[in-house]
């Protein structure tokens, strides 16, 4: 885990890489869960797979999603993938993480310190705010924040397989990567992924 210093850890890692990373190798166990906006586009362009739930609105509630998959499915990994100004709407979602504690949720927030989708603005994670101090202050003991590919490298057997909730903040640049959509109508992806999960349409 990086620690606090008064210098600021240079930001290198890319949105993209990050995220294939998450899923490589992935297989049918894990439940994929995308934030609103660039997530969605990271998750579809890393491979769109029947267990992938893509938000499309409703910003805010990517985690709350994951953690009521999680509870609903304990035998499968559930992975959030989201951005530091979806989370940023709803901080209390982490009270809750960490009160029910499910064992099989991670959640990763792709953090470029700004609203990219809407300009770029600037949110407070660049202006100090700590994510993985918040998780942590919610009880979540598991919680980190990555700069580096080494320390990326190191973050993910954990982020596959620790017992959770495991949080993690991974700093990425703020760049705009292609746009790559996924299947965005949520009654499909809902159906689809209980299709997966049940067998039955």
């Amino acid at each position: 885990m990086t620690t606090t210093t008064s210098a600021k850890p240079r930001i290198s890692l890319e949105r993209r890489n990050v995220t294939s990373a998450l899923v490589a190798n992935r297989g049918n166990d894990l439940l994929a869960i995308a934030g609103i906006g660039s997530p969605c586009w990271d998750l579809a362009a890393s491979g769109d797979h029947p267990m992938n739930f893509y938000l499309n609105g409703a910003m805010g509630s990517a985690a709350a999603i994951g953690l009521g998959l999680a509870l609903a499915q304990p035998k499968k990994r559930t992975l959030v993938i989201t951005g530091d100004g979806e989370l940023l709407m709803s901080l209390g979602i982490l009270a809750t993480i960490g009160v029910a504690a499910p064992k099989n949720l991670t959640i990763v927030v792709l953090d470029n310190e700004v609203y990219l989708e809407t300009g770029a603005q600037p949110t407070h994670t660049g202006r100090g705010v700590d994510l993985a101090a918040v998780a942590r202050a919610c009880t979540i003991q598991n919680a980190e924040t990555v700069y580096t590919q080494a320390e990326l490298d190191a973050a993910l057997p954990k982020i596959r397989a620790a017992d959770g909730p495991v949080f993690t903040v991974v700093k990425i640049l703020p760049d705009k990567a292609k746009l790559v959509i996924p299947p965005l109508e949520a009654t499909y992806t809902k159906h689809r992924m209980r299709e997966a999960l049940t067998g039955k349409p």
